[in-house]
């Protein structure tokens, strides 16, 4: 008994094989131009109330922080670390999740491993 492959498994269709191949390929170009364009991206995040203002960018390294005076309270150092750890913290997750739903709209949710980015 011969086991049958279905149509475009096993040694079918070579052209159709080149087309998901140079497909693949398209979607990881377009995919490493949108990370690129993801990287370059600036983000402004403000926290605490408006106290501090923090800018990130794509690449999630922060670019700058602004303090308002009046949140430098000597008497109260951990409150500014509270609000700096919180301020960093959202920066981070708002550009992975900016980054995670446009990788999304280009691959429709697909997981492609091989593809990375």
């Amino acid at each position: 008994m011969k086991a049958r492959m279905p149509e475009g498994f096993g040694g079918g269709a070579p052209s159709n094989m080149q087309g998901m191949l140079k497909q693949a390929q398209k979607m990881q170009e377009m995919m490493a131009q949108l990370q690129e364009d993801l990287n370059a991206r600036e983000y402004d995040f403000t926290v605490g109330g408006g106290m501090a203002a923090i800018k990130i960018n794509g690449k999630k390294e922060i670019l700058s922080i602004e303090l308002k005076p009046e949140i430098v309270d000597p008497e109260d150092i951990e409150m500014l670390q509270d609000i700096l750890v919180a301020g960093v913290n959202e920066a981070i997750s708002g550009v992975e999740k900016t980054n995670e739903e446009e990788m999304a709209k280009l691959t429709g949710n697909m997981k492609m491993p091989g593809l990375g980015l």
